[in-house]
């Protein structure tokens, strides 16, 4: 009974601690290149996504690298600014608060999408919506509060079109905690309306899992910068001089297509730190940043 309860707490503080490593030794995680990627779709698809990637990053530079799962979205950059993780896919906010958390890290690569990307706002077809001013008194979904195209730039573009999201919906904003979660609200009708990306959105309907009897498209934002790769600038230390250079070749060559589709993409392209003043400067606006 004793060994049991002792489990039980180890497991939860596991659970609980916000990330967690696949089974592996303290000495290969100590010497491992570590990556993440914020939780924005189900845990299966990322599961896909990033064991892939391992396998082509450790035959890319010679080291082993290892995928660290993380549980939301501010865990993912909280990981990244103790050091536990050495690079990650961020989206657009989450980017720009990690690179904020550690000075010298650098947004290296991009999907040419992320150049261009938006946000799409959906609504239940027991509602009539045509525009964001019909949103008013209804029930509506953001995804994860740290999401910059689930949450920041539609807020931002909500209040542009004279929205507040705090007091002009039918009760305070739901956060799904994710895409998928989004649009699923709004099909079950737990929610009227909601924003998710427009990747995220694109894919659900070419896989036939979205009912459009139930559920459709009715605004598209303006485009802004997204997602992207940034990694730590301490990697030179630890895996040799030019590591940062070499890890952000590895992506750039990257053309496997199945690796690439898991991320909605064609290929990557190279990014800087300089694409993602618009989101750090609409996230203090809004007070998102300090």
């Amino acid at each position: 009974m004793l060994l049991k309860k002792v489990l039980v707490i180890f497991i939860s503080l596991l659970l609980t601690s916000g990330v967690f490593f696949s089974c592996s030794s303290d000495d290969e995680i100590k010497d491992s290149f570590v990556i993440a990627g914020i939780p924005d779709q189900k845990v299966s698809d990322l599961t896909r996504r990033y064991s892939g990637l391992t396998d082509y990053l450790s035959e890319e530079l010679g080291v082993v690298v290892q995928y660290l799962p993380t549980t939301d979205y501010s865990a993912t950059v909280t990981a990244f600014a103790r050091g536990d993780v050495h690079m990650a896919w961020f989206g657009g906010l989450t980017g720009v608060q990690a690179r904020l958390a550690v000075p010298g890290s650098r947004a290296i690569a991009q999907r040419q999408r992320d150049t261009q990307f938006h946000t799409v706002f959906i609504s239940n077809k027991n509602v009539d919506v045509s525009a964001l001013q019909d949103l008013k008194g209804l029930r509506f979904a953001f995804g994860s509060e740290s999401s910059t195209s689930g949450h920041l730039m539609p807020r931002h573009f909500l209040y542009e079109n004279g929205i507040d999201p705090d007091s002009d919906f039918d009760g305070p904003p739901i956060y799904s905690g994710s895409h998928d979660q989004t649009w699923l609200l709004v099909q079950g009708g737990a929610a009227d309306a909601g924003a998710l990306s427009e990747a995220v959105w694109q894919k659900a309907l070419s896989s036939g899992k979205v009912d459009e009897s139930q559920i459709g498209l009715f605004y598209v934002t303006p485009p802004y910068f997204d997602y992207n790769w940034t990694i730590r600038p301490d990697v030179e230390e630890k895996f040799g001089d030019g590591f940062m250079d070499l890890a952000t070749d590895a992506i750039l060559r990257m053309d496997e297509t199945d690796l690439l589709e898991l991320f909605s993409a064609e290929k990557f392209i190279a990014s800087e730190n300089g694409n993602y003043a618009e989101i750090e400067n609409v996230a203090r606006a809004l007070g998102i940043l300090k």
